[in-house]
C-alpha cells in the first residue's frame, strides 16, 4: 500500500490557492474604488467585477483545499 502524497496534484492545489490569495486582495480593492466614488461612470462595472472576483476567490479556496486533500488522502 502506497500512502505517499501525489506531488503533482499537490502543486496544482497550491497554484490554485495562490490565485485565490491574489483574488482575495484584488476583489476588495476594486470594491473600495467603486464605493469611494459612487457618482463615477465606472461605479457599476467596478462593483460587478469586484463582487465576481470576491466570489471567485471563495470558490478557488474551496477548490484548492479539495485538490490538496485529494493529493494527500487519495482513494485508489
Amino acid at each position: 500500500m502506497d500512502n505517499k502524497t501525489d506531488k503533482v496534484v499537490l502543486f496544482k492545489g497550491i497554484k490554485i490557492l495562490i490565485f485565490a490569495v491574489m483574488s482575495l486582495f484584488i476583489g476588495p480593492i476594486l470594491l473600495t474604488f467603486a464605493f469611494s466614488q459612487p457618482e463615477n461612470s465606472l461605479y457599476i462595472p467596478l462593483l460587478i467585477v469586484g463582487c465576481l472576483i470576491c466570489a471567485m476567490a471563495v470558490f478557488l479556496i474551496f477548490k484548492g483545499i479539495k485538490i490538496i486533500m485529494s493529493s494527500m488522502f487519495k482513494n485508489k
